[in-house]
Protein backbone atom coordinates (compact mmCIF):
# COMPACT_ATOMS: atom_id res chain seq x y z
CA UNK A 1 0.00 0.00 0.00
CA UNK A 2 1.55 3.48 -0.95
CA UNK A 3 1.79 7.01 0.82
CA UNK A 4 -0.69 9.25 -1.15
CA UNK A 5 2.21 11.46 0.23
CA UNK A 6 4.61 9.68 -1.19
CA UNK A 7 4.68 10.42 -5.52
CA UNK A 8 6.40 6.97 -5.78
CA UNK A 9 4.15 3.88 -6.48
CA UNK A 10 4.36 0.12 -6.65
CA UNK A 11 5.22 0.40 -10.13
CA UNK A 12 8.51 3.12 -9.56
CA UNK A 13 11.63 1.55 -10.39
CA UNK A 14 13.25 -0.57 -7.94
CA UNK A 15 17.22 0.25 -6.35
CA UNK A 16 18.28 -2.92 -5.03
CA UNK A 17 21.01 -2.56 -2.36
CA UNK A 18 22.76 -3.76 0.74
CA UNK A 19 23.16 -1.85 3.96
CA UNK A 20 25.36 -1.60 7.18
CA UNK A 21 23.63 -0.48 10.36
CA UNK A 22 27.37 0.28 11.94
CA UNK A 23 27.70 0.96 15.55
CA UNK A 24 30.93 1.54 17.55
CA UNK A 25 31.95 0.55 21.03
CA UNK A 26 30.71 3.95 22.60
CA UNK A 27 26.92 3.61 21.08
CA UNK A 28 27.58 5.93 18.15
CA UNK A 29 26.25 4.92 14.60
CA UNK A 30 28.65 5.38 11.36
CA UNK A 31 26.68 7.63 8.63
CA UNK A 32 28.39 8.15 4.86
CA UNK A 33 27.96 10.84 2.42
CA UNK A 34 29.04 9.67 -0.89
CA UNK A 35 30.54 11.85 -3.74
CA UNK A 36 27.84 14.66 -5.31
CA UNK A 37 25.87 13.84 -1.92
CA UNK A 38 24.39 15.64 0.00
CA UNK A 39 22.43 13.82 2.56
CA UNK A 40 24.46 10.76 4.55
CA UNK A 41 23.57 7.30 5.35
CA UNK A 42 24.63 4.17 6.26
CA UNK A 43 27.22 1.89 4.19
CA UNK A 44 26.22 -0.36 1.37
CA UNK A 45 25.25 -0.08 -2.22
CA UNK A 46 24.14 -2.46 -5.15
CA UNK A 47 25.02 -6.02 -5.36
CA UNK A 48 27.57 -6.85 -8.18
CA UNK A 49 26.57 -9.89 -10.29
CA UNK A 50 25.97 -13.00 -8.79
CA UNK A 51 26.19 -11.31 -5.39
CA UNK A 52 23.72 -12.18 -2.26
CA UNK A 53 22.69 -9.92 0.40
CA UNK A 54 25.50 -10.36 2.62
CA UNK A 55 28.34 -10.78 0.24
CA UNK A 56 27.33 -6.93 -1.33
CA UNK A 57 27.32 -5.65 1.93
CA UNK A 58 30.50 -7.24 3.03
CA UNK A 59 32.31 -6.15 -0.14
CA UNK A 60 30.66 -2.36 0.40
CA UNK A 61 31.98 -2.11 3.93
CA UNK A 62 35.32 -3.07 2.98
CA UNK A 63 34.89 -0.44 -0.10
CA UNK A 64 33.93 2.46 1.97
CA UNK A 65 34.58 2.54 4.74
CA UNK A 66 37.99 -0.12 4.92
CA UNK A 67 35.78 -2.47 7.40
CA UNK A 68 36.24 -6.37 6.71
CA UNK A 69 34.01 -8.08 8.50
CA UNK A 70 32.99 -11.63 8.18
CA UNK A 71 29.26 -13.00 7.29
CA UNK A 72 28.56 -14.46 11.11
CA UNK A 73 29.52 -10.65 12.22
CA UNK A 74 26.42 -9.27 10.59
CA UNK A 75 22.95 -9.52 12.29
CA UNK A 76 20.33 -9.45 9.55
CA UNK A 77 17.55 -6.79 10.61
CA UNK A 78 14.89 -7.26 7.47
CA UNK A 79 14.45 -5.50 3.92
CA UNK A 80 13.53 -2.30 3.95
CA UNK A 81 11.67 0.18 1.61
CA UNK A 82 11.72 3.83 0.96
CA UNK A 83 11.96 6.42 -1.85
CA UNK A 84 15.62 7.02 -3.17
CA UNK A 85 17.89 9.63 -1.57
CA UNK A 86 20.39 9.81 -5.10
CA UNK A 87 17.53 8.44 -7.71
CA UNK A 88 14.90 10.92 -7.95
CA UNK A 89 11.34 8.84 -8.91
CA UNK A 90 12.88 5.70 -7.74
CA UNK A 91 12.34 3.30 -4.93
CA UNK A 92 15.21 1.72 -2.76
CA UNK A 93 14.76 -1.79 -1.29
CA UNK A 94 17.71 -2.23 1.44
CA UNK A 95 18.67 -5.81 2.68
CA UNK A 96 20.03 -4.46 6.25
CA UNK A 97 22.03 -5.56 8.76
CA UNK A 98 24.21 -4.31 11.94
CA UNK A 99 27.67 -4.61 12.75
CA UNK A 100 29.32 -3.56 15.58
CA UNK A 101 33.02 -2.74 15.62
CA UNK A 102 35.67 0.01 17.01
CA UNK A 103 35.54 3.19 16.09
CA UNK A 104 39.25 3.83 14.86
CA UNK A 105 38.70 0.93 12.27
CA UNK A 106 36.73 2.85 9.81
CA UNK A 107 37.64 5.43 7.38
CA UNK A 108 36.27 7.20 4.20
CA UNK A 109 37.43 5.80 1.13
CA UNK A 110 36.45 4.93 -2.88
CA UNK A 111 33.26 7.16 -3.17
CA UNK A 112 32.56 8.18 0.42
CA UNK A 113 33.22 12.07 0.65
CA UNK A 114 33.15 12.28 4.47
CA UNK A 115 32.02 9.64 7.35
CA UNK A 116 30.59 10.88 10.56
CA UNK A 117 29.97 9.20 13.78
CA UNK A 118 26.83 10.53 15.68
CA UNK A 119 25.03 9.89 18.67
CA UNK A 120 20.98 9.80 18.97
CA UNK A 121 21.04 12.94 20.61
CA UNK A 122 22.71 14.41 17.30
CA UNK A 123 21.06 12.27 14.68
CA UNK A 124 17.63 14.91 14.27
CA UNK A 125 20.64 17.51 13.40
CA UNK A 126 22.47 15.43 10.50
CA UNK A 127 20.97 15.50 6.96
CA UNK A 128 20.13 11.91 6.42
CA UNK A 129 18.63 9.96 3.15
CA UNK A 130 14.70 9.22 3.96
CA UNK A 131 15.41 5.35 4.21
CA UNK A 132 18.90 5.99 6.94
CA UNK A 133 15.86 7.99 8.38
CA UNK A 134 12.42 6.70 8.58
CA UNK A 135 14.16 2.83 8.82
CA UNK A 136 17.86 2.47 9.76
CA UNK A 137 19.17 4.39 12.03
CA UNK A 138 16.58 3.58 15.09
CA UNK A 139 18.78 0.39 15.00
CA UNK A 140 21.64 2.01 16.53
CA UNK A 141 20.00 2.50 19.57
CA UNK A 142 17.70 -0.57 20.11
Amino acid sequence: MSDPADPLTDASPIVQVSAAVVTDENGLALVVRKRGAVVFQQPGGKPDPGEDAVDTVLREMAEEIGVHARREDLEPLGRFSEAAANEPGHRVVADAFALRIRHDQAVAAAEIAELRWVSRDEIDEVPLAPLSRHHLIGFAWR
